[in-house]
């Protein structure tokens, strides 16, 4: 593939809640410092859902969604120092920052006081970004990530978003031996949260709607399994727990969350409903309690969360789907029919 600006193959939704269709989108030339990333695999985020539909405010369209991709390196700008032909990289949430602010320096690109780039659908010179629902990306080697050989490359991809969820809160919060730590949600976020927080040496417990991920959540690491559909489980595990990480999308019952926490426990969200979720001040006065958010992480911290992966043999539990099966994987992750993450074979633009 020529270095200059060339188009490419993608998916993209035309408008707001318009299904994907095959096109071709714009990549920049290769720059002094970039790298151009042959995408093998790209994974679908429920957040993609939400960007397609404009849940969350006004977008960028024609879209082409995707911000968990994982590929090799095809060139590289006359600067780059970290990367030659063939490593296996991946590319996140975002591309760009402004590099000289507090939060950057700090390592926190993702809050980077100028507004990160996002990996899709940002437009900061004007010309919009296309994610990874593509062949080819052109990405700065400072905002790409390296993939350890220890993990495959489709179990590799819905980590540079959903892993990195998971993992930073896990982290902050000193999840380890010693640790009580309670994931709500077994979906593509509660799942990788599950093996990490059992890497890290934690007693891991799953509280989902109902036992019928049980079997999952004990062979992915979970030491115990509940059904917050039974009001008992609230009774039974009252300040059970240092750490809960909330995964779900939905308005759920925070008064009762707090309750199962330790004294000094906190309660980490990581879903985003849509609406307003109310809390009692006295569940977090009463026991010195935190109620916390947690986003993804830094480019280090996500190159700490690959590493980490890689070291204990972790890597998303995965449905690899052909490019014409988009639309349908759309339909079937509003629905919760997956198990865990879908991932996009990219080598199927060819055959389709």
């Amino acid at each position: 593939m020529s270095t200059s600006v060339t188009q490419v193959a993608a998916y993209a939704a035309p408008a707001p809640k318009a299904p994907l269709e095959r096109t071709t989108v714009p990549r920049r030339p290769v720059g002094e410092h970039d790298v151009l990333i042959e995408i093998k695999y790209a994974g679908i985020c429920h957040s993609d859902l939400h960007q397609v539909a404009e849940d969350w405010g006004q977008a960028l369209f024609p879209m082409v969604p995707g911000h968990e991709i994982a590929g090799v390196v095809t060139a590289v700008g006359s600067g780059v120092t970290k990367y030659v032909l063939g490593d296996r990289v991946g590319v996140g949430c975002f591309v760009d920052s402004c590099r000289t602010c507090e939060n950057c320096l700090a390592g926190d690109e993702q809050f980077c006081a100028s507004g990160m780039t996002a990996t899709y659908p940002s437009a900061p010179d004007g010309s919009a970004t296309y994610g990874g629902y593509s062949t080819h990306i052109v990405v700065d080697e400072n905002y790409t990530l390296r993939i350890p050989e220890g993990i495959a490359l489709d179990e590799a991809a819905p980590l540079l978003c959903a892993g990195i969820t998971l993992y930073s809160p896990l982290r902050r919060w000193n999840a380890g031996p010693g640790k009580k730590v309670a994931v709500v949600g077994m979906g593509g976020l509660g799942h990788i949260g599950v093996k990490i927080a059992h890497a890290l040496g934690a007693e891991v417990t799953v509280l989902s709607q109902s036992l019928r991920k049980q079997e999952d959540g004990l062979r992915l690491g979970a030491d115990h399994f509940h059904a917050t559909s039974d009001p008992e489980t609230f009774t039974k595990l009252a300040g059970s727990f240092d750490l809960i990480v909330n995964t779900v999308s939905a308005t759920i019952d925070l008064d009762a969350y707090l309750g199962l926490l330790r004294t000094n426990g906190t309660l980490a969200n990581v879903g985003a409903p849509g609406e307003p979720t109310p809390v009692g001040m006295f569940s977090l006065i009463v026991g010195n309690k935190t109620l916390a958010g947690s986003m993804i992480g830094g480019i280090a911290e996500t190159q700490e969360m690959l590493d980490f992966c890689a070291a204990h043999g972790i890597g998303s539990e995965i449905e690899t789907i052909a490019v014409d099966q988009i639309n349908e994987a759309y339909e079937r992750l509003a629905a919760g029919d997956v198990r865990y993450r879908f991932v996009i074979d990219t080598a199927t633009f060819a055959t389709r």
